[in-house]
Parts: C-alpha cells; sequence; structure tokens
C-alpha cells in the first residue's frame, strides 16, 4: 500500500468483551469482584509475609514479590476496562494504550521470570536440602528479583518501541479489554515484519527459556521424590511444591492457548477470552491456591488478625 495513506492515530477504541448493555454490567461486576478479591488476597500474603519472621525465607520472599506483580499486573487493565465500561466509552489515547503495552509486558515478564526463580528454589529445597541455606543466600535472592525486573523493563521498552514505529490507515479497533500488542500489530497497515520477528524471538527466548528452566526443575524434583523410600516423605516432599505447580500450570496453559489460538485462527473473542484468564482469573486464584494448602500462611494470617483484634480493644480503652 502507498506510504501516503499511512498516518498517526490519537486515539484508539477498545470494544470490550460484549456490546450487549445487560452483559456488559454483569462483566462489570465480575471483574470488580475479581480484582478486589485479587488485591485482597494478594496484600494479605506481602502483609503475612512481612509481619511473621517465621516466612522471612528465599520461598515466601518470592511469593509475596509474585502476590506484588500479580497486583500490578491486573491493576494494569482491568480499572481503565471498568472505567470505560462505567462512563460507556470505548476509546483510549494512543499514548495511553503504548503505556498500557509497556506495563502489560513487563509484569507478564516477572510473572514469567518469578516462576521460573520459584521452581529453582524448590529444586535447591528437595534436591539439596542441606545445602539450600547457603546456595538460597538472601544476596542471591535479591540478585534474582533485580535480574528479573531488569530484563522485565529492557523487553517492555523494546516492545513500546517496536510498536511506536507501526502506522494505520483506519482508526483502531481493537476487539478486547486492553491494548493487546498483537491485536495491534495485527491492525497495522506499515510493514509488520520486523514487529513480528522481534516478538516471536523475545518470546522464544524470554518465554521458552524460563518455562525450560521450570521443566527441568520438576523433573529434577520428581525424580529425587521418587528416590525417597517413604511415603510419608514422599507427600511432605510433593506438598512442599504443588501449590507453585498448580499456579504454574494455570499461567502457561492460559498464556499459551492464547498465542497458540491467534497464531492458528484469528478468532478475537476467544482470544480476549483466554486472556482474561491468564491476566485476571489466574492472579486472582494465586494467592487462594497458596493459602489454602499452607499451615505457614494460614497461622501466620491468624497470629496477624489475631493481633489486630487484640490492639483494637486496648487502643480504644486508651
Amino acid at each position: 500500500m502507498d506510504s501516503k495513506n499511512f498516518r498517526q492515530i490519537s486515539e484508539v477504541l477498545l470494544l470490550g468483551l460484549s456490546k450487549d448493555p445487560e452483559i456488559q454490567h454483569l462483566i462489570f461486576g465480575l471483574f470488580l469482584s475479581m480484582y478486589l478479591a485479587n488485591v485482597l488476597g494478594n496484600l494479605l500474603i506481602i502483609l503475612a509475609t512481612i509481619s511473621d519472621f517465621h516466612l522471612h525465607t528465599p520461598m515466601y520472599f518470592f511469593l509475596s514479590n509474585l502476590s506484588f506483580v500479580d497486583i500490578c499486573f491486573t491493576s494494569t487493565t482491568v480499572p481503565k476496562m471498568l472505567v470505560n465500561i462505567q462512563i460507556q466509552s470505548k476509546a483510549t489515547t494512543y499514548a495511553g494504550c503504548i503505556v498500557q503495552i509497556y506495563f502489560f509486558t513487563l509484569f507478564v515478564g516477572l510473572e514469567n521470570f518469578l516462576l521460573a526463580v520459584m521452581a529453582y528454589d524448590r529444586y535447591v529445597a528437595i534436591c539439596h536440602p542441606l545445602h539450600y541455606m547457603v546456595i538460597m543466600n538472601p544476596r542471591l535472592c535479591g540478585l534474582l528479583v533485580l535480574v528479573s525486573w531488569i530484563t522485565s523493563a529492557l523487553n517492555s521498552l523494546l516492545q513500546s518501541l517496536m510498536t511506536l514505529r507501526l502506522s494505520f490507515c483506519t482508526d483502531v479497533e481493537i476487539p478486547h479489554f486492553f491494548c493487546e500488542p498483537n491485536q495491534l500489530v495485527y491492525l497495522a497497515c506499515s510493514d509488520t515484519f520486523l514487529n513480528n520477528t522481534v516478538l516471536y524471538l523475545v518470546a522464544g527466548l524470554l518465554g521458552v527459556g524460563p518455562l525450560t528452566g521450570i521443566l527441568y526443575s520438576y523433573c529434577k524434583i520428581i525424580s529425587s521424590i521418587r528416590a525417597i523410600s517413604s511415603a510419608q516423605g514422599k507427600c511432605k516432599a510433593f506438598s512442599t511444591c504443588a501449590s507453585h505447580f498448580s499456579v504454574v500450570s494455570l499461567f502457561y496453559c492460559t498464556l499459551l492457548g492464547v498465542y497458540l489460538s491467534s497464531s492458528i485462527a484469528q478468532n478475537a473473542h476467544s482470544s480476549a477470552t483466554a486472556s482474561g484468564m491468564y491476566s485476571v482469573v489466574t492472579p486472582m486464584l494465586n494467592p487462594f491456591i497458596y493459602s489454602l494448602r499452607n499451615k505457614d500462611i494460614k497461622s501466620a494470617l491468624r497470629r496477624l488478625f489475631c493481633e489486630e483484634i487484640i490492639k483494637e480493644p486496648m487502643l480504644v480503652g486508651l
């Protein structure tokens, strides 16, 4: 197409999950409930790990970081969608769309890296228990989280700059509830070969790399568990990584489902629904998965609430 037909846009229309007003009200209530549950659940895990010295271990240090990322991850997309439904507007500025892409990519990358780091932590705990505290020292834990942040931030910056080079022939209508990078590239009129090349290359390096690390860690974990003679020992070892394995399975199954389905067929509705699964539902379920099967978290939350209940009458008396 002739380059004179290309133009830069000032706003983007987010079509959302449905055009039906009644269904939109249902979606508003559903997503608001899930967002509040996500924020409350993850905040409780962060408060529990900070307040209880029993939880000042590498495993819970990584878990509190994951909870913080989950809150930020959902906050990148859901509040804007709720506001759009409330004011009956589908428009967002192009600059706001690019900012949303930056933070969305940042927190997807962080979720990916932190799950890989947590898998490595479980690998060391089960396969090298006697050297666990030596290997997973505070310096290494901090370094792993720092590298995850830096790598994800650089990737997000690259993806945002690549999106800025796109040009469009008409007004952009994204059949989604947020500015999904793949959808924006698909709607561009300018040459997107470089964008697609960078997108899939980075996805291969930063996506397949951590996933390979997770699979390798669990292969070693399963091998070590099978070598344990007693059934009680096997159950105890398995229970230490069951919650993490559940979260990993939920996150990667929905994430891979989105990008595999979008590469096979451009089904916007199914892609938007699947994106909602890994960007909203999974972060909401993470605190429940970790707290319901974790005695340490439940004990820390009980102590936290008991202290608050005891303090309140004392403050009233004073």
